[in-house]
């Protein structure tokens, strides 16, 4: 089974990272490739950002050559999901939905931990589409820009620790979600610390694509998410973007 796990953000080493995390969790026979878009931003942290992921995962897993059997969108709170899945015949799993829904398993309610207060209502707002907010006691914000995770682990550590905390203490939170990508591997450091279960949604997406690659199920073609019309696109597949030319 091969699985390609792409990073939305254009930051090769977080690629990396994302990508050594799933190779943990995967079972024997399992090959995970790390994808990073050839454009994009460095981080997601807002919906430009976000936008402009989505069309650069799109791109990158179709200009992958050779087979696969699932595609995981390893960005947490991202757009997208949907149009990978009207795309491709292969399962499409997203971290944000793969860590809510086992979350859901192992606790009445849990809480989602990111990185700066500008993305809790991205996540939010996805959380609500996804129809897994019922459950979910509060997104906090670590206060920690995407890229510092990777510079200052150790403070990230500190970070999360302290609002998984108050998501416990104050928000009555049962488990705790890791909210960004790349947070990929703190898991089992901030579990001992805050006493309850951590999910990963890199790991937890990694186990829904192969449970359903081996049931041999993949997205429903019927309706919503039907393979798009032939008409002509014009401009794609796009350019590389500087990102510094955004209004």
């Amino acid at each position: 089974m091969r699985i390609l796990v792409a990073n939305v953000n254009t930051t090769q080493s977080m690629t990396d990272t994302i990508a050594a995390q799933a190779r943990q969790v995967a079972a024997a026979g399992t090959e995970i490739i790390g994808l990073t878009p050839r454009f994009g931003a460095d981080s997601c942290e807002g919906n430009f950002e976000s936008y402009l992921a989505a069309i650069g995962v799109m791109d990158t897993v179709l200009s992958y050559e050779g087979p696969y059997d699932a595609v995981i969108q390893a960005g947490y709170g991202e757009h997208g999901r949907e149009g990978l899945q009207e795309l491709l015949d292969v399962p499409v799993v997203d971290i944000t939905e793969a860590a809510a829904s086992t979350a859901m398993f192992l606790g009445h309610k849990y809480s989602v931990v990111t990185t700066l207060d500008r993305t809790v209502p991205l996540i939010e707002d996805r959380l609500r589409l996804a129809g897994l907010d019922a459950r979910c006691a509060s997104v906090r914000a670590s206060g920690l820009a995407v890229l510092e995770l990777e510079e200052d682990p150790d403070r990230a550590i500190e970070a999360i620790v302290e609002q998984s905390l108050l998501a416990v203490t104050e928000d009555k939170a049962e488990v705790i979600v890791l909210g960004c990508g790349g947070m990929a591997g703190l898991d089992e450091q901030i579990r001992h610390r805050a006493s309850v279960p951590v999910v990963d949604g890199v790991a937890a997406a990694v186990t829904i694509a192969e449970s359903l690659v081996r049931m041999g199920l993949s997205t429903s073609k019927v309706r919503t998410y039907a393979t798009p019309r032939a008409k002509t696109i014009t401009g794609w597949p796009l350019a590389v973007a500087d990102a510094t030319a955004a209004p």
